[in-house]
């Protein structure tokens, strides 16, 4: 190619004309709009179903999908994508379908959200649109139905909080191909008691006895859903209203673009490839993009501001996809999609000694990222954004790759992969040139290539290391020997770097055992990763090394001589290290009688909400438009974890265009200082900060990215000062909030030690990791002033609206009685909305009311992260005797938690720790302590459990150090230590109706334990680099606020005369289904259909003085005084009934009406006999205890760290279930939630032990580096079962409290993946105990799995470090 000069000027082609259809209408998108994405356009024209959940494409609740017609092809693609990444010009031309465009509840659903909706698979419903539009993408983009495995692999970029996954994958099953009968469908039939029904769907289970089964072999209980027609246009089609592919698209010609946004951003999209050299010659800062998906990151939350925005996509010369003889072409710009399906094409078509790179590639992408980043993120921009932690880049330069390389005059060169990588985010490119292509050559005979990574989570996660290794072996004398090699890593330098000593060491050496040792001594030294590297972890990321090149010798071993690999000196059960996991879809049983009470309760109705929440109809805060003269607001945070405030200057905020306003400390109208509990906190700090986030001000500006700029443009000044940064730190330092240390004691504990009936004592430390909530919608408020100002009404996100009022009218200086908070529903709480949100309300109100403006704030998600506190940090010291048996005999125990800069609900958090510390045990002498740490972190707050979780890990850490002191079982040292019946607890109460044993005894039979141990012995004996572990764990959960003036409730009941009934309680609806039952209850209660109840939305002015929607009490007392509001009812009704027999409810209601009878009743509850005083430190805090058991088996990766759950059997007693498919569903979402705790999501902060972050800073604040279980975590089995046969007579209609309880369960995995590590220890000679902190992350694990890898850097003892 010669110089582009002489060429036509590029702007006689473009156009500034951009067409985009959306659900079918076509739009005409102005000029000026390039600096916005899919989804905040979306938004701008009313489409609010698809959810902003993260900002970053991490979560999917932005999923939707695109339709264009591909002109090579000549059909069309259908492709789901994150909106929140998606320039809006991206998608010019094509046909974005969104959640609303598919279905609704007036013209009707489509069967996907039809089948979700029925099979209980939306809760809280902010994720739900994301995963309907995953599914619906895959089904119109398959000819024939999918296989249940692409399924499940088709919602990996998708995260769900609440539903544990399960129900969603039923749900989508149904569209799988299968030969099953179809099950008929029984719109209205009536169940009948002890019926046993498939919560799927709540009707009748044709599956076996008693059982909801679903797996391979059975389908749960749906119709079948097959597509009605497909074309090569539209797709798969499954309802007659299926939106076509716009014909005015496929007959439209493409232009190029050239167009504006905010700032002078230019975007172009080109349509040649000589125009996108004549534009980098023009502008050679220029970022060409694809997807996005890394620039998008770069402008939205690094803040990097790119002035040129190239869209290559449409270039065909930078999508060529070509199979050569000597190796494949492939374009720069081509999607990871299509590249796997070109290399798999490429495997079936070659032979197979020549695809062995291609083999790798296909195994590495299947791990990268979710399914909607691969459909859009290019091969080309993977390569140039030249990541340390590249998948991909490591093959590249392993597998031999060459880079073709054209400049703006048309120039071609080429560089070797191995080559192009020159520093961190540093490539062989001149600021002219460009990627053109990748270069793949053929493998030759006896040359392998393998690809390698482990991250934190499996399913569309960065890599923590990762590696692409290739060996050429030649065969001598019935040899072989090394004629070439590559090994390759990712993650432990700022590159993708070749280890060059071990390529040395390794070229022309016999592959052999001594090869292979020698091999391993070269490399750990071959590649330095220094002790404060970036990242951290370095003896893991060192180790990993190591494991991978290990991996390597065995797979390449195996791959030349297979089963004879026995040559190569390898025994059959070192082969486990290369078995490539495999998982096959998920199964599970859900177990539980029917209890029918009256027309509803006891049936499992679906949630109330769920056909509005499948269709993105269901309105949430941040959905709500703002109002005419509004104004968004952003706080201005603190940068410093403790300091001084200097100065601040808000000159730079005052010229932006929009901004209206900045308001501090002085500017409050009422009172500065606020607080849960105590006034601890200031609303905008005045003086001091105290840490990292603290708020200093709010500014309020015309649109968020303006308010949110404004608010970084404010520039503060410090005098920094020590800042405490752990618990540790505290405890050294004497830091405690103030009048919080607590003590409980029973017996004599000193007496016990000392009187030799112990035959051990042992003692000991516990660390327990913190949690995020990662609610999927982020804190929110809309807050407006009215009749002048002298009212202030809000809508929030908060599981407490009367403390947003007490808040707000605090720091107005306004009467509560002119404040109004309402809430429809909250797209998750867990705890992280009952406190936190309440500032940052407050914080809108100022502005609010001094403008007499409507104000809306909606915080980020890593702001969200960053300052509204998490799950309580703990720190446990133990000293505990017992006997011989194991029977415990004395517990001393010192226990902190780490509340951060405030006190919040910190104290009662420590409560239920020390209350729940003994778990299910009988000691008959206990001495806790507790105290309450003051760190400069932001304030910790309530999360699912409330500290009980914390205790009980605590407790179940010496549980199992006794069984392997006495070189016993867990389970034998848990079950002759159960508390019974009549017990007397630690403090004071008395254990009345406890299941424990009942309970224990029928998972024992259900999971057969004893066979279970054997299997797993006899895999490990098997094995030398998988191990397998079993536990069976316990729970008790005591229901009730412990802070006795919370336990009541009231509510509002108003039957209308047509016989409809309007019920408003002071619960929120955040998914637990809490309105569900509530209705279920009033229902019953009036011998109505469910559809006759409606719920209103929660507010302060019609039920005043609410306790928030907490400690899984909810349904208890909200349910009970909405049943006495319908007693009282039903009273003043009776004597009208009793005279005339009336046909209806509805005829009944218009007589008494006409009889001048009150059918309005505002109902009230307490909960009775409960009460703790702490001087004495005796009473009964709990109403009753909800009892559980988990068993869970797994499998661990001992090179790696990595593990999957196989199996996990949980069973709860909950009395007579108002729901019984509602609290299966809390089971799974807490069970899979608490998996996350134990198991995946840590918490990194800056302090001493992670010197890599800034002092005070949360480092994990986005999906992107902070892991929740996805769809690929859950067990592969799952059952779940509620005991049958005891009602509860503590609470109403006999049921039982279920948010809570279940979370701990979870920590039968933990111990599960310890027992395994005890198998994989046993191996090297170690016997002893050791600790494992939570979350057990591949971290954790591979390094307590000491082995000959290991040892070059650690001994057996080390500890990964921990932010506690």
């Amino acid at each position: 190619m010669g110089s582009l000069k002489n060429e036509e000027d590029l702007s006689l082609e473009e156009s500034n004309e951009a067409i985009l259809y959306v659900n079918g209408v076509r739009r005409v998108l102005p000029d000026g709009l390039a600096h916005l994405t899919l989804l905040e356009y979306l938004k701008d024209i009313g489409l609010t179903g698809t959810k902003l959940g993260c900002g970053e494409g991490g979560c999917g609740a932005c999923t939707v999908m695109v339709s264009y017609y591909d002109q090579v092809s000549k059909r069309s693609m259908h492709h789901a994508v994150n909106a929140c990444l998606a320039p809006l010009y991206s998608l010019e031309g094509m046909h974005v379908i969104t959640v609303e465009g598919i279905g609704n509840r007036q013209n009707g659903l489509h069967p996907v959200q039809e089948s979700l909706a029925r099979a209980h698979g939306s809760q809280c419903g902010y994720c739900t649109p994301g995963f309907v539009m995953s599914m619906y993408a895959l089904l119109r983009s398959s000819k024939t139905p999918p296989s249940e495995e692409q399924i499940e692999e088709c919602l990996g970029g998708n995260l769900c909080r609440c539903t544990g996954y399960r129900p969603i994958i039923d749900a989508f099953r149904v569209f799988a191909k299968t030969d099953n009968s179809l099950y008929n469908n029984h719109s209205s039939e009536r169940l009948l008691e002890d019926q046993f029904v498939c919560p799927s769907t709540g009707k009748p289970c044709s599956c076996g006895s008693n059982v909801v089964s679903v797996n391979k072999d059975f389908v749960n209980c749906h119709n079948r859903y097959s597509p009605l027609s497909y074309t090569e246009i539209d797709g798969s089609s499954y309802c007659e209203k299926e939106l076509i592919f716009p014909p005015e698209l496929l007959l439209r010609k493409i232009k190029p673009l050239h167009l504006n946004g905010f700032g002078g951003l230019k975007w172009y999209r080109p349509l040649k490839l000589r125009q996108v050299l004549d534009l980098k010659s023009r502008y050679p800062d220029a970022k060409l993009i694809v997807g996005n998906t890394e620039v998008g990151i770069e402008m939205k939350l690094k803040r990097i501001q790119y002035q040129v925005l190239i869209s290559v996509g449409h270039v065909p010369e930078l999508n060529t996809l070509r199979m050569r003889d000597d190796g494949l072409e492939i374009g720069a710009a081509v999607r990871l999609t299509e590249l796997v399906e070109f290399l798999k094409m490429a495997v079936t078509q070659r032979a197979a000694y020549e695809t062995s790179s291609c083999k790798a590639l296909i195994g590495q992408i299947k791990w990268f990222a979710g399914k909607q980043i691969r459909n859009v993120a290019s091969v080309g921009g993977n390569i140039c954004t030249a990541s340390p932690i590249s998948d991909l880049n490591p093959l590249w330069m392993a597998a031999g790759t060459k880079f073709q390389i054209i400049d703006s005059e048309g120039n071609i060169r080429t560089a070797l992969a191995k080559e192009f990588f020159l520093g961190y985010r540093k490539v062989d490119l001149k600021r002219n040139e460009i990627l053109l292509g990748i270069f793949l050559p053929w493998t030759r005979p006896f040359e392998y290539v393998k690809e390698f990574k482990q991250a934190h989570r499996r399913d569309d996660d960065i890599a923590i290391v990762n590696a692409g290794m290739r060996v050429l072996l030649e065969e001598n004398s019935g040899q072989w020997s090394v004629a070439d090699a590559s090994i390759v890593y990712g993650g432990v330098a700022p590159l993708s770097i070749s280890a060059s000593k071990t390529q040395l060491f390794l070229s022309g050496k016999t592959w052999n055992q001594e090869l292979m040792q020698g091999a391993l001594g070269v490399l750990e030294n071959d590649i330095v990763l220094m002790q404060d590297a970036p990242g951290g972890m370095v003896e893991f990321r060192k180790s990993l090394m190591l494991s991978f090149f290990f991996k390597f010798f065995l797979w390449v071993s195996y791959q030349i001589d297979g089963e004879q690999s026995s040559r190569m000196g390898l025994t059959h059960s070192h082969l486990s290290a290369i078995q490539p996991f495999c998982r096959l879809p998920s199964t599970g049983r859900q177990i539980y009688e029917i209890k029918k009470h009256g027309t509803s309760v006891g049936l499992p109705e679906v949630h109330l909400s769920s056909r509005l929440q499948v269709t993105g109809e269901a309105e949430y805060v941040a959905d709500l438009p703002l109002p005419p003269n509004g104004l968004y607001a952003a706080l201005v945070l603190s940068s410093k974890p403790h300091a001084r405030i200097l100065s601040i200057d808000d000159s730079g905020t005052k010229s932006l265009p929009g901004f209206e306003g900045l308001f501090l400390s002085k500017d409050v109208p009422g009172g500065n200082n606020i607080g849960a509990v105590i006034d601890d906190e200031e609303l905008f700090a005045s003086e001091f900060v105290t840490c990292v986030g603290q708020a200093i001000g709010v500014v309020v500006a015309d649109t968020h990215e303006t308010a949110k700029l404004a608010a970084r443009n404010v520039h503060i000044q410090y005098e920094e000062l020590p800042a405490i940064l752990s618990i540790k730190d505290a405890l050294k330092a004497n830091s405690f909030h103030p009048n919080c240390e607590k003590n409980l004691e029973k017996g004599d504990v000193e007496d016990c030690f000392q009187s030799g009936s112990c035959y051990n004592i042992i003692e000991g430390e516990v660390q327990v990791g913190g949690q995020e909530h990662f609610y999927f919608e982020t804190q929110s408020t809309l807050i407006w002033t009215m009749d002048g100002g002298n009212e202030v009404h809000m809508i929030s996100s908060t599981q407490a609206p009367q403390k947003h009022q007490k808040y707000v009218s605090h720091v107005l200086g306004l009467p509560q009685s002119k404040v109004v908070c309402k809430t429809k529903r909250i797209g998750g709480g867990f705890g992280g909305k009952e406190t936190r949100s309440a500032f940052i309300a407050a914080a809108a109100s100022v502005p609010s009311y001094l403008l007499n403006r409507p104000v809306k704030i909606t915080l980020d998600r890593d702001v969200d992260m960053m300052i509204t506190g998490q799950r309580h940090s703990f720190l446990g010291k133990y000293k505990v005797g017992f006997t011989t048996e194991g029977k415990i005999l004395a517990l001393d125990l010192e226990i902190y938690n780490n509340a951060g800069n405030s006190l919040d609900l910190s104290l009662a958090v420590l409560e239920r720790a020390m209350f729940h510390s003994d778990n299910v045990y009988d000691i008959p002498n206990v001495r806790i302590k507790g105290n309450v740490c003051f760190t400069n972190f932001p304030s910790h707050t309530a999360f699912r459990g409330f500290g009980g979780p914390q205790g009980m890990l605590i407790a179940e850490n010496w549980i199992q150090r006794i069984a392997m002191e006495l070189k016993k079982s867990a389970e034998e040292i848990r079950e002759i230590n159960f508390q019974h019946e009549g017990y007397i607890l630690h403090y004071g109460q008395k254990l009345q109706h406890c299941t424990l044993t009942s309970l224990w005894n029928e998972l024992n039979s259900s999971c057969n334990i004893s066979k279970a141990c054997k299997e797993v012995d006899l895999f490990n004996l098997h094995n030398r680099w998988k191990k397998r572990g079993i536990s069976m764990v316990p729970t008790k959960f005591g229901i009730s606020f412990t802070t006795k003036f919370m336990n009541q409730a009231g509510a509002l009941v108003q039957v209308y005369t047509d016989g409809t009934i309007l019920v408003t309680h002071g619960g929120v609806e955040m998914g637990q289904g809490l309105h569900t039952k509530v209705a279920q209850v009033a229902a019953s209660s009036f011998g109505v259909p469910l559809n006759s109840v409606f719920i209103s939305e929660t507010s302060t002015d019609k039920v005043p003085n609410a306790s928030p929607t907490a400690a899984s009490a909810s349904s208890d007392m909200y349910g009970a005084a909405v049943l006495d509001a319908c007693e009282q009812i039903k009273a003043r009704m009776e004597p009208i009934a009793s005279r005339n027999k009336y046909s209806s409810f509805a005829e009944l209601a218009k007589a008494c009406h006409m009889m001048r009878i009150d059918l309005s009743a505002h109902g009230f509850y307490i909960t009775p006999d409960i009460g703790f005083d702490w001087k004495s430190g005796k009473g009964s805090p709990f109403n009753y205890f909800t009892y559980g058991a988990a068993f869970a088996e797994v499998e661990i990766d001992t090179l790696t760290g990595d593990f999957h759950t196989r199996r996990a059997d949980v069973i709860l007693d909950l009395g007579y279930s108002i729901n019984p498919a509602i609290d299966v569903g809390q089971i799974e979402g807490a069970f899979i939630q608490g998996l996350g705790w134990v198991a995946l999501e840590e918490l990194k902060w800056g302090d001493a032990d992670h010197k890599w972050i800034k002092p005070g800073y949360l480092y994990t604040c986005g999906p992107g580096s902070y892991k929740l279980p996805s769809v690929n975590d859950i067990p592969l089995e799952f059952n779940v079962s509620l005991l049958k046969g005891v009602p509860n007579v503590k609470a109403i209609h006999s049921s039982k409290a279920v948010g809570e309880p279940p979370f701990f369960l979870a920590s039968s995995v933990f111990f599960a993946i310890k027992d395994a590590i005890i198998a994989a220890r046993r191996e090297v000679g170690c016997n002893d105990w050791f600790p494992l902190d939570n979350p057990a992350t591949p971290e954790r694990i591979r390094m307590a799995c000491t082995d000959e890898f290991t040892k070059p850097f650690v001994g057996s003892e080390f500890r990964p470090k921990l932010s506690v």
